[in-house]
């Protein structure tokens, strides 16, 4: 009797809980089982899907560490002198342009000091006015005898040595300065006019021009008159060595 009182309690709970249980395990669904194709056919159905999509490729920047090699200083050079004979014949062209310019630029330079030389040489030229006397001397062409050598010698031969070393003087500065364009002044001396004829008359001229200033220097300040064969040559070489005929040929480049 008293085991059957204690198995009932035990009982009761056992079949309280089985009936539990039970309600619960009849309210779960049963899964229904797939094929291996339905399921990848709902596969492919998603993949298909815009708003879900399959795969995309995005690109990103990552920063990479290559192995450094070491340089070949030889090669190095090479390519380095390689590179500028390839620079130089890819400039050659442009070089030869700006070598032709520069050219142009001097021989433009050249020419227009030239002109502009020549132009001051004219200019001086065209306004230069001869004096009428120099140191007192009349140097005038209306005041000279036609034949200034043959009237000096004639002077000479009547022993007024003085009146023809004069005359051949005042020749010699009137000849320079209206037919060789000598810009002699009033103020001129022997020695300033042999300076003036540098670059500007005939080795001819100047010789001719030096024996004849040393004659009437050394006849008026010296006191010394020139020899008679000195002054007959110095008369008579007188036209060959002044007259306009010498002037044509300098400017003739003769």
């Amino acid at each position: 009797m008293h085991s059957r009182r204690n198995l009932r309690p035990a009982g009761a709970v056992t079949v309280v809980l089985l009936l539990a249980v039970s309600p619960a395990a009849q309210e779960q669904p049963t899964v229904p089982a797939y094929t291996q194709e339905e399921i990848d056919a709902a596969i492919q159905k998603v993949k298909q899907d815009p708003n879900i999509g399959g795969t995309r490729t995005m690109r990103m920047l990552k920063w990479t560490e290559t192995e450094r090699k070491p340089r070949n200083s030889n090669r190095g050079w090479l390519s380095w002198v390689t590179g500028f004979f390839g620079w130089g014949m890819q400039s050659a062209r442009y070089l030869v342009w700006l070598g032709l310019a520069g050219l142009a630029g001097w021989l433009g330079l050249y020419l227009f000091r030239a002109i502009q030389t020549r132009g001051l040489d004219v200019t001086a030229a065209d306004t230069f006015v001869p004096p009428t006397h120099v140191r007192n001397l009349d140097i005038r062409p209306e005041s000279l005898p036609p034949n200034i050598g043959a009237a000096a010698w004639k002077l000479w031969e009547r022993g007024d040595h003085r009146a023809a070393l004069s005359l051949l003087y005042r020749g010699l500065l009137s000849r320079l300065t209206h037919v060789h364009r000598v810009p002699i002044l009033d103020s001129t001396t022997e020695g300033d006019c042999l300076v003036l004829l540098s670059g500007r008359v005939p080795a001819k001229t100047g010789d001719y021009a030096a024996q004849l200033v040393e004659a009437w220097r050394g006849f008026v300040y010296g006191g010394t008159a020139a020899p008679t064969p000195a002054v007959q040559t110095l008369c008579d070489g007188f036209a060959g060595a002044l007259d306009r005929s010498v002037a044509r040929k300098i400017e003739g480049g003769e």
